[in-house]
């Protein structure tokens, strides 16, 4: 009968570590999510859809970045003076003096959006400006700057955050070189 409830009382000791790295875990992903809504993320890397009071999200699309069924013509071209760039009413692409870039999908989806990134890819990224931290420029009007200044705990969380999303499979265009 002892050894009956030692076993028992054994097991209950691996419970309570696991439950809390679960909540270690839970409390980084809703601080992800916090930061995540309070940098705006969505803004541009969920495509907007016209609703009866204008441009909304597409929640169906939430951090998926520019729709893939979505093909751009040339961007236009701007007539000389104090504009410098352009955009699609999805608020997903940009065109301007560094070609033309698309917001990435930031689901976990390991096919087209940061499934198969490491937190260490993600952390790089921000801090270096470039795809996966290593990769090709990560262009504008990724809010590089600002990001900047946020800790690495921070970025961390973010990323537990949308690795924590629902995958969504949107191919995102590659960037296109400026206009010649």
């Amino acid at each position: 009968m002892k050894m009956g409830i030692a076993v028992l009382a054994l097991a209950g000791l691996g419970a309570a570590p696991a439950a809390a790295a679960d909540d270690a875990a839970q409390s980084r992903i809703e601080r992800g999510k916090y930061l995540v809504l309070t940098s705006g993320c969505a803004d541009c890397h969920t495509a907007h859809k016209l609703g009866p009071n204008g441009p909304q999200p597409d929640e169906t699309m939430a951090y998926a970045g520019h729709p893939e069924s979505m093909v751009l013509p040339p961007a236009p071209k701007l007539p000389p003076g104090p504009w410098l760039f352009t955009g699609t009413g999805t608020m997903t692409a940009w065109s301007g003096p560094w070609g033309t870039s698309f917001s990435a999908n930031l689901t976990p989806d390991k096919e087209t959006g940061i499934g198969t990134w490491t937190e260490e890819n993600f952390v790089q990224a921000l801090r270096t400006g470039r795809h996966m931290g290593k990769g090709r420029p990560i262009l504008p009007p990724m809010p590089l700057l600002p990001l900047s200044h946020a800790t690495d705990d921070h970025i961390e969380d973010m990323y537990a955050y949308f690795m924590s999303l629902t995958p969504i499979k949107n191919k995102v265009p590659a960037p296109l070189p400026p206009a010649q």
